[in-house]
């Protein structure tokens, strides 16, 4: 599927930017091309000889060796302030990284964040019309970081596209599996017990005999019982506001209070419902 997006990027941008190039190389005729731009308050100036031959198409295809780099180059001085425009320094980040110098890196990445050109990738995609593509790269862009909550609630817009609803839960960046889909009771989300102590590497005891999990990582225990708002961490007693239940044949706990307890962060992006626990 990687390969698939990747191909179609490669399309749009060797379309949508022939222009640019063409236009950059035109008004660089002393042979010559220039960047300059400010971003996160920093200087970009990146400079390059011109190239009569290269173009986006023969950077994006390789036409040209190692001389294809240059037609990127050029081609982001007219889309800089695009979604293009990050997708392009990622490119040149990444494909072309052993002809660029180090100078010209530091300032590609000024412009460029991983997590900001998957989503310009997958923006991309979208407009083409492969907006199953597009959730592809934009999972790629959650991980890329895990806390920009931005890329969270993007990607739940999407998966709406597609036709799935209700509430979702990243781990990580990860979505656990789950037999029965993690849902909201008085404000609280519930989730199947295991799946979440898997996703926190956590381990997990089910006593029979007396209706309680616990569940144990790196010195903290914390210990719930079915439809008790009585739980414990590391043996204090608190107060839940909802309480572990069987739903199903599976047993849910309240996510935040158990994340938290094992030191993990919690957010909630409203608009997509959205549950996103990351460790720090």
């Amino acid at each position: 599927m990687r390969k698939s997006w990747m191909i179609i990027v490669s399309c749009v941008l060797a379309t949508s930017l022939m222009t640019g190039s063409a236009f950059a190389a035109s008004k660089n005729g002393n042979g010559a091309g220039k960047k300059e731009e400010a971003a996160g308050g920093k200087k970009v100036d990146i400079t390059v000889e011109a190239d009569a031959e290269a173009s986006v198409t023969s950077a994006t295809y390789g036409n040209h060796g190692h001389n294809g780099y240059k037609g990127l180059l050029n081609a982001i001085e007219n889309v800089k302030d695009k979604p293009a425009g990050a997708v392009i320094a990622d490119l040149l980040l990444t494909k072309y990284d052993t002809h660029l110098t180090a100078e010209m890196k530091a300032e590609l990445e000024v412009i460029v964040e991983k997590d900001v050109a998957l989503s310009a990738v997958a923006d991309i995609l979208v407009e083409s019309g492969s907006v199953s593509d597009a959730v592809y790269v934009q999972q790629d862009a959650v991980r890329a970081n895990v806390k920009n909550l931005d890329s969270y609630k993007k990607l739940g817009k999407l998966y709406e596209k597609i036709g799935k609803k209700g509430a979702k839960l990243y781990v990580n960046g990860e979505e656990p599996e789950f037999q029965i889909a993690p849902f909201f009771r008085d404000g609280t989300t519930l989730v199947p017990f295991r799946a979440i102590a898997e996703a926190l590497k956590a381990t997990v005891v089910w006593n029979k005999d007396e209706h309680s999990i616990t569940v144990t990582r790196d010195g903290i225990t914390v210990k719930l019982f079915i439809d008790s708002k009585t739980a414990y961490v590391n043996g204090e007693q608190v107060t839940l506001q909802v309480p572990a239940t069987a739903v199903k044949g599976n047993t849910v706990i309240p996510v935040r209070f158990v994340s938290e307890a094992l030191k993990a962060t919690v957010k909630f992006e409203a608009e997509t419902q959205s549950v996103v626990i990351y460790e720090e």
